[in-house]
């Protein structure tokens, strides 16, 4: 009987813990306008290990473009490719492979910072510019 009633204090709370990372379903490409700093990736939402960024993602009218990003000690912009929100996720296209697409979910945001998740856990801080 024990063994039961622990069972199922700990699915409570494994059901739980999991509404704290539940992704907000994104409604318009209009959320996302302007340009949003990314401050730091880490592996996943209980990681605690960040990896600083100092690339700038700037949405525009459907495009979405990235610069200053960190390679050997200098820095480059990546040209305009196009996004869209499907299902309430954000749909980035891959650079000349318009038929693939990195997909990101939308963990938290406000006024001044956004929270994007990665297809595979990924976790993505930006800071509104």
């Amino acid at each position: 009987m024990k063994k039961i009633k622990l069972a199922s204090v700990l699915f409570g709370l494994s059901l739980y813990a999991s509404l704290g990372f539940a992704d907000i379903a994104l409604q318009s490409s209009d959320e996302l306008t302007g340009s949003w700093k990314l401050e730091y990736t880490k592996k996943s939402a209980t990681s605690t290990d960040t990896l600083p960024r100092e690339d700038t993602w700037s949405f525009k009218e459907g495009k979405v473009t990235i610069t200053h990003i960190p390679r050997e000690g200098t820095f480059y912009d990546q040209l305009p490719v196009a996004y869209e929100i499907e299902n309430g996720k954000l749909k980035v296209s891959l650079l000349g492979r318009s038929d693939k697409f990195d997909v990101f979910s939308l963990v938290e945001k406000d006024d001044k910072g956004m929270t994007l998740k990665g297809k595979f856990g990924d976790i993505y801080h930006f800071i509104k510019k």
